[in-house]
């Protein structure tokens, strides 16, 4: 039982991994980082200092699409450091240490954008999104499930439940 269970998990990452959904609401792109040695950690970027919070968005955001998950790492601190109050900034710095696979510092930026922005359809889509890549089906649901509650016609929560009810399905 308990073998059919890490099977299920991990048939659930690899579907995670492959699915060409967006299932984060911030921004489209799976991956790890392409760039710097070390792929779970924020890449250098020159000049940092000589951006304002708009390029450092914008920029970021490019990043991620991309799968330069260092580099937005780097460039979305940068927004929240310019513009403490930036929701976009925070919720792009979450998505992007989750998919550096640095789930202790979303933990962290994801508290602190609920201290911004409250319990919001795009904070608990992402929570749960950051659960379901920690391989946490359960927190997932429950957080995919909170965001539907409060957008119930948000194509992207419905996605992400759909996932893991096709990924159940397939285990029975």
């Amino acid at each position: 039982m308990r073998g059919q269970a890490a099977g299920w998990r991990m048939g659930v990452l690899a579907l995670v991994t492959v699915s060409v959904l967006a299932g984060c609401s911030s921004l489209a792109g799976v991956g790890g980082s392409s760039f710097g040695s070390n792929a779970l950690k924020p890449t250098e970027v020159a000049d940092l200092g000589s951006y304002d919070a708009p390029t450092a968005l914008r920029e970021a955001k490019a990043h991620f699409r991309n799968a330069d998950y260092g580099y937005s790492a780097t460039l979305y601190q940068r927004v929240v450091e310019l513009d403490p109050k930036n929701q976009q900034g925070y919720v792009g710095l979450g998505a992007s240490y989750d998919r550096l696979g640095r789930f202790d510092l979303s933990d962290r930026v994801y508290a602190a954008l609920f201290q911004i922005s409250g319990g919001t359809a795009q904070y608990y889509n992402n929570v749960g999104y950051s659960y379901m890549l920690r391989g946490n089906l359960t927190a997932a649901l429950t957080n995919f499930r909170k965001a539907r509650t409060l957008d119930p016609n948000n194509a992207i929560v419905a996605n992400n439940i759909q996932l893991l009810s096709n990924a159940a399905a397939s285990r029975a």
